[in-house]
């Protein structure tokens, strides 16, 4: 007998939602909500006297940004759910470090205050942590293999869609780097350690 199989525009998959069209979209809006849950359970804890701002911090990146960027290596970014992620990241900042309106101040002062970085460049940090031991796994390892192929056929006219390819060799790009030495550099741990700073320090 015959079973047609149904076709899912998104599928669950090891606790995030891949779209079938590789649209990070609903996976951050997914992450948006759980991680805006796990800050709202923790009110009390914000509120709290006797907690220091420190440890505050660091309930808040365990606890918060651990659920939000959970499987984050594989989004592809664009300029609009950048701007989610920094305004949601940035709010919850405000709200532990009792800054409200009108004593405001710059997000990079923020930042200062929190010791943190913004979530873009953390998922920036992860994606490229993720690069680096792909490169190191073998030539033939099905990961290191999807890192670098690509699909036969014509482009379609227009302007390219964004990917989380193109995200990753627009960045190479911009610092003059090849697979072949990101794949050199990848074998020392020290030294990837070294370039993915030089990159997110950028």
């Amino acid at each position: 007998m015959e079973k047609r199989l149904r076709k899912l525009t998104v599928s669950p998959i090891f606790g995030s939602k891949m779209s079938n069209t590789g649209d990070a979209e609903v996976e951050i809006r997914a992450r948006l909500a759980k991680a805006s849950q796990a800050f709202a359970s923790l009110r009390s804890t914000w509120k709290a006297k006797n907690i220091s701002q420190k440890i505050k911090l660091r309930i808040f990146k365990s606890n918060v940004i651990s659920t939000l960027l959970y499987g984050s290596e594989s989004w592809k970014m664009t300029k609009t759910i950048s701007n989610k992620l920094d305004v949601f990241h940035n709010r919850c900042l405000r709200r532990i470090l009792n800054i409200f309106w009108p004593n405001t101040i710059t997000n990079e002062e923020l930042h200062r205050r929190s010791e943190t970085e913004s979530i873009t460049t953390q998922v920036q940090r992860r994606r490229w942590r993720w690069i680096g031991h792909v490169l190191r796994q073998q030539t033939a390892d099905l990961s290191r293999v999807a890192l670098r192929w690509t699909p036969d056929g014509r482009r379609k006219r227009g302007r390219p869609k964004e990917t989380w390819r193109r995200t990753v060799e627009r960045e190479m790009k911009g610092k003059g780097w090849t697979w072949g030495h990101l794949e050199r550099v990848s074998a020392d741990r020290h030294r990837w350690r070294t370039l993915v700073e030089a990159l997110c320090a950028t």
